[in-house]
């Protein structure tokens, strides 16, 4: 009986030894399951403070874009009458310089200046057509259809059409000029059509309009191209006008008052022509107005007592696509001709006592304007050499 009542506390004892072992074990895992779970947890904070982080900082590079800033230049040159009135005598012609030189003749010496810009604006004032039937008028002005080759040469992207020549021809010589312009690609504004254009991603318009007198009619014209223009996003808006009084070096009240109201509807900047000399330059309200840039590539007189001219380029300078305040711009004196004793229909980039004597003469008639000094060339573009 004793052995085995041993026999029977050895069982116990081991049982109980089972059990304490079993209890130990199933505490250990319970205690290892909770040191897990809590590094896990640990873990999911920290890769959810990252994603957190990584995510405030992409809305903040989506807050706040990138700043982007561009230049675009901007050139505008007088008369183009690229031909003659055929009652004109032929020697010393248009026609008979571009017979004997070849029609890289007339770009020949223009200094690289169209080169320079991003978009060449000038004023077309012939017909490029083979119609014969003319308008009754003293001059009548017209070119042969192959004469747009010249612009192609001068890096001239488009031209205004609104003046007193481009209809010379009739509807006939317009439409031919229209359709030779179209054919090399060379763009065209005034009168109903506009030009626009898109530059280093910025919507760029040219406008042109026969300014005679400062109308109610011609008002309500520009302000609403101007408006549709702007409603189009088009950010820099150029307006023609073919005005004023030949061989006047002052401009008209009439063309004064347009101008300005011209800038007051939006326009960024206002040119003229027709007076066939050089008038003033002024800045308005922070634009600048160009009464008249004269002749420039003029086949209308072989010899005009008068041959100074310039070309007015303007640098915009825009700030994520906007217009700025900053203004810079550039007056480029030049010669109708290369040679002085006549006309050769060449023009010339001036340098020297030349070049001054064209700029003094530039900011004298501007003076004449408003009797006051030329505050323009506050922002004439400082050049070195000649």
């Amino acid at each position: 009986m004793t052995g085995q009542r041993s026999e029977e506390k050895r069982k116990k004892r081991r049982l109980k030894r089972w059990v304490r072992l079993t209890i130990l074990a199933l505490f250990l895992s319970i205690f290892a399951a909770l040191i897990v779970n809590l590094l896990t947890t640990s873990d999911e904070n920290d890769l959810n403070d990252i994603t957190k982080n990584n995510t405030e900082q992409e809305q903040d590079q989506v807050a706040e874009p990138k700043e982007t800033k561009e230049t675009i230049s901007i050139s505008a040159a007088g008369d183009f009458t690229l031909g003659t009135d055929e009652t004109f005598t032929y020697e010393g012609s248009f026609p008979h310089e571009a017979e004997k030189n070849g029609l890289e003749h007339f770009t020949a010496e223009l200094g690289g200046v169209f080169e320079e810009d991003d978009l060449s604006t000038v004023n077309l004032e012939t017909t490029l057509t083979e119609a014969t039937e003319k308008a009754e008028k003293k001059f009548r002005f017209k070119g042969d259809p192959e004469y747009t080759q010249i612009l192609i040469d001068g890096d001239i992207e488009a031209v205004n059409l609104a003046n007193n020549h481009i209809h010379d021809y009739l509807q006939q010589g317009y439409d031919d000029t229209i359709a030779n312009l179209k054919k090399e690609k060379i763009g065209y504004f005034g009168y109903d059509n506009q030009y626009v254009t898109e530059i280093k991603g910025v919507k760029v318009a040219a406008l042109g309009y026969e300014g005679w007198q400062d109308s109610a009619e011609i008002r309500e014209q520009v302000e609403g191209d101007i408006q549709k223009l702007r409603d189009d996003g088009v950010e820099i808006i150029i307006v023609h006008f073919h005005w004023g009084v030949e061989r006047s070096y002052v401009p008209e009240e009439s063309q004064k008052t347009l101008a300005r109201f011209t800038v007051d509807t939006g326009a960024d900047l206002v040119v003229g022509h027709h007076p066939h000399v050089v008038q003033g330059i002024e800045e308005y309200k922070g634009k600048f107005i160009v009464y008249s840039l004269g002749n420039f590539m003029f086949g209308g007189n072989r010899n005009p007592s008068d041959k100074d001219t310039f070309v007015f380029q303007q640098t915009f300078h825009l700030k994520n696509g906007k217009l700025t305040d900053q203004k810079e711009i550039n007056v480029v004196p030049f010669s109708i001709s290369s040679l002085t004793e006549r006309n050769n229909y060449q023009p010339k980039r001036l340098q020297g006592a030349e070049k001054q004597r064209v700029m003094n003469k530039i900011i004298e008639v501007s003076n004449q304007i408003n009797g006051t000094n030329a505050e323009w060339m506050n922002y004439q573009k400082e050049t070195t050499g000649n």
